[in-house]
């Protein structure tokens, strides 16, 4: 597994949004972990991390979500203060968590193990291309 977190982007100039899809369209799966917070607003209206989500859906990736099971226990620089952001973040897990099993958790500890089971199963249970396509290449030798 190769993480491709926006921490992890480059200082490129490219349009972000068009540069978020080109990576989600790397990746055979979509690890989804909420906390507190809704995330940057788009222009939209839209948190960057539920455009991903939707975007990620969309393209037919299979979705890991992992939803923290107390938002409003965490400290407040980590939580939203506006009662709009609030309602946006509680939409979004909703919205997230509909139609797939998802975990919850309540220490960034526990987060690591949540994630190794997590993705292992789902890996184990939807097998996907993976990071060099195979379906690419033209030859035996070349996927050896």
């Amino acid at each position: 597994c190769i993480p491709a977190g926006m921490e992890l982007f480059p200082a490129i100039d490219e349009q972000q949004w068009e540069f978020i899809k080109k990576i989600i369209d790397d990746c055979d799966y979509y690890l989804l972990i909420i906390g507190g917070k809704y995330g940057t607003i788009a222009e939209d209206g839209l948190s960057y991390t539920e455009k991903e989500f939707d975007y990620a859906v969309s393209k037919g990736l299979k979705v890991v979500v992992l939803v923290h099971e107390d938002p409003e226990s965490l400290p407040s620089k980590k939580t939203e203060s506006s009662p709009e952001a609030k309602e946006k973040l509680i939409k979004f897990i909703k919205k997230a968590e509909t139609g797939r099993l998802r975990k919850t958790w309540s220490s960034v500890k526990e987060l690591p193990g949540l994630v190794s089971m997590s993705m292992t199963k789902t890996i184990k249970i939807h097998p996907a291309i993976g990071w060099v396509r195979s379906d690419k290449k033209s030859n035996e030798s070349d996927l050896r």
